[in-house]
């Protein structure tokens, strides 16, 4: 949906500020109340669009399309905004499917639609995942000479910036071998550790977002599994502050990545 048609986007709406829900409590006797904190409250965007086609045939053809993308049975979609300086990512459900209203004498070429839309999360994230590598060895190689010699022992660290305007949940992915593999957020002191030994192949993802936590072993042969039971019980699912975080990669042994 741009400046040309056959999708004329002639209005938008609900991208701007989002609406804030205050959370306070109040005592007995107390003046005013006590500020607890801000949460934000879903988006229901709302669009105008102006269908433009030659021919009668073609407009049907692209009210049909027009439906079948905005179908509310299709559950959540990413909507990319873009304003020209920066492009940014929601996801969205359409609430109502497309209104199209009487276009007086030019139904034939020119059709209104109206599209409403609903963002249960009101945040906009970047549109792509950044993501950074760190690696650990662990344990080492040994060579017997004259004198004892030791490679490995070296831990990883990383200082990732988050530029956005809240914190954001992280995705973690161990590769084995691994043996009680932890990642610390040393910003916040936070930290999540699996008690557990990843072996050749094993690949452990951690999810820290609300209401989507989770943590899946993916073996070498495509099999999945819940592990949520391995992790560490002092492990917190942390996310990134907002400005700059330093983040430790360590395990207890043999670690790929």
């Amino acid at each position: 949906l741009g400046d040309s048609a056959p999708y004329i986007l002639t209005k938008l709406e609900g991208m701007g500020a989002a609406t804030a829900d205050i959370q306070t409590q109040k005592a007995p006797y107390q003046d005013g109340t006590t500020f607890i904190d801000a949460v934000l409250e879903p988006r229901t965007p709302y669009a105008e669009v102006m269908i433009i086609t030659d021919s009668a045939d073609a407009m049907a053809r692209r009210r049909r399309e027009l439906a079948s993308v905005f179908n509310p049975k299709l559950g959540e979609g990413k909507l990319i905004y873009d304003n020209g300086v920066e492009r940014k990512a929601i996801e969205v459900a359409v609430e109502m499917a497309p209104i199209f209203p009487d276009a007086g004498d030019f139904k034939e070429t020119m059709q209104p639609a109206l599209i409403n839309l609903y963002c249960a999360d009101p945040l906009f994230m970047d549109e792509n995942e950044n993501s950074q590598e760190m690696v650990a060895w662990l344990g080492g190689l040994k060579f017997v000479m004259s004198f004892p010699l030791k490679f490995g022992l070296k831990s990883s660290t990383a200082k990732i910036m988050n530029k956005g305007d809240v914190s954001t949940p992280v995705i973690i992915e161990f590769n084995g071998p691994a043996l009680n593999p932890v990642v610390k957020n040393e910003t916040t002191g936070e930290f999540i550790k699996v008690k557990r030994e990843l072996f050749e192949g094993d690949k452990l993802i951690i999810v820290t977002s609300f209401g989507n936590k989770s943590v899946r072993l993916k073996k070498a042969d495509g099999t999945e599994e819940n592990v949520m039971h391995w992790l560490d019980l002092s492990s917190t699912f942390w996310q990134l502050q907002v400005g700059e975080n330093e983040v430790s990669y360590d395990a207890d042994a043999g670690t790929d990545e």
